[in-house]
């Protein structure tokens, strides 16, 4: 976890072959959301990037590095104050050149928040 203690995976479901769903908590007592932003805070999207490489690498078993990230769309703002309980759905799939492409969609209750297209190359 690059971010120590900045969310906690609550469960991991493998809906079926390489296409997952976890449930986290975010920390919304975390440094992050002192600066960003005080008094109304807002989980940063590199931080929603990152939490999704980690979830990948943790079904993959290995480290992986952001190639492309396309259609990137933030659909809500991640109030931890108000909804630190998210479900990231994730489909894995395999590209050329030992390509690993990843399509998530993260949800706040039933309102859609990110939704994106990855590319990693394992490192």
């Amino acid at each position: 976890m690059l971010l120590k203690d900045f969310y906690t995976i609550l469960s991991t479901e493998t809906v079926s072959e390489n296409n997952y769903s976890v449930t986290i908590n975010l920390n919304k007592n975390h440094e992050v959301f002192k600066g960003h932003f005080p008094g109304n805070p807002v989980t940063p999207g590199v931080c929603m990037l990152q939490i999704i490489k980690e979830m990948c690498q943790s079904f993959l078993n290995c480290e992986l590095q952001l190639k492309t990230a396309s259609n990137v769309k933030f659909m809500a703002l991640i109030n931890p104050d108000i909804n630190s309980r998210l479900r990231l759905e994730l489909a894995i799939s395999f590209g050329e050149n030992d390509e690993i492409k990843v399509k998530n969609t993260t949800f706040m209750e039933d309102t859609v928040a990110l939704k994106l297209s990855n590319t990693y190359i394992k490192v």
